[in-house]
């Protein structure tokens, strides 16, 4: 539905897509981490760094992991967008990680804002779309849903089940995948891997548990969510990013602005420019 129809030259400026660089492929400009036991905003033993043009989840300066599951949230939030992360395993996983965590990172959106993450919080409350490795052997899909703090309506019926697995094949070895997720809002997701649809859910919302140590006035059950920031996850496998950028589907859409885009979903006409 976002697809190019045109070349870019050819095409009205009204229909060229901005996208945003959330990674701008050199440092870690405009990136907040919260590591569990830590203060927001320390990026405890250098666990997120850029090397050789990606983001690296590092952890050679962990004696072992103990739980000290992390995050690093991007600063700005959103609500309507087309996001496209590009991410692959590597190495081994630290010690004292979880062996669920085996191969696995993922994309925190709609999150709390990391301000308001408590110092010994785990996850924060959010939709995750959860990045899986194969283990060599057995089906391991990947873009899959969890949800920390959140239920999500799924078929009709409300999902209160913590994760729920997509349809996507199963990715072995160091490959680099390309994952990419619509959100419209509270009103929709969806997930795809490959360019392959694999997964969608609608009408997230705040509820349910596996989430610990956070405000309680933060977590405010039953309310929709509709907008918030998005992070990339720290859970003890080594994983690299080398894409993370938005296409924003929320902005002016009044066609006689400067900044009219065609492709934008949800009205922002504050944002106009005569």
């Amino acid at each position: 539905m976002l697809a190019l129809a045109l070349p870019l030259a050819a095409q009205k400026p009204s229909d060229q897509k901005d996208w945003i660089q959330l990674f701008d492929g050199k440092s870690l400009n405009g990136w907040i981490p919260k590591i569990t036991g830590h203060e927001t905003g320390e990026n405890f033993a250098n666990t997120f760094r850029v090397e050789n043009g990606v983001i690296k989840v590092s952890y050679d300066g962990y004696d072992e992991f103990r739980n000290r599951f992390g995050h690093m949230f991007y600063k700005d939030k959103f609500s309507h967008y087309l996001l496209v992360v590009e991410y692959r395993f590597v190495g081994e996983q630290v010690k004292g990680g979880p062996n669920w965590a085996l191969r696995n990172s993922g994309a925190m959106l709609h999150c709390q804002d990391p301000k308001t993450m408590g110092k010994n919080q785990d996850f924060p409350i959010s939709i995750e779309v959860q990045f899986l490795g194969g283990n060599g052997k057995d089906p391991r899909p990947t873009l899959n849903l969890c949800t920390p703090g959140t239920n999500v309506v799924r078929d009709g019926k409300l999902w209160t089940t913590h994760c729920l697995n997509s349809s996507s094949k199963t990715y072995h070895g160091e490959q680099w995948v390309r994952a990419e997720i619509l959100a419209l809002g509270d009103a929709q997701f969806r997930h795809m891997a490959e360019g392959e649809t694999v997964l969608s859910y609608e009408l997230p919302q705040v509820g349910g548990g596996s989430v610990s140590n956070h405000d309680p006035a933060v977590k405010r059950d039953g309310a929709p969510l509709g907008e918030g920031w998005i992070a990339l996850q720290s859970e003890s496998h080594p994983v690299e990013f080398r894409k993370v950028e938005l296409l924003n589907l929320k902005g002016c859409m009044d066609p006689k602005a400067v900044n009219y885009k065609s492709y934008y979903v949800r009205a922002d006409n504050a944002q106009c420019r005569f």
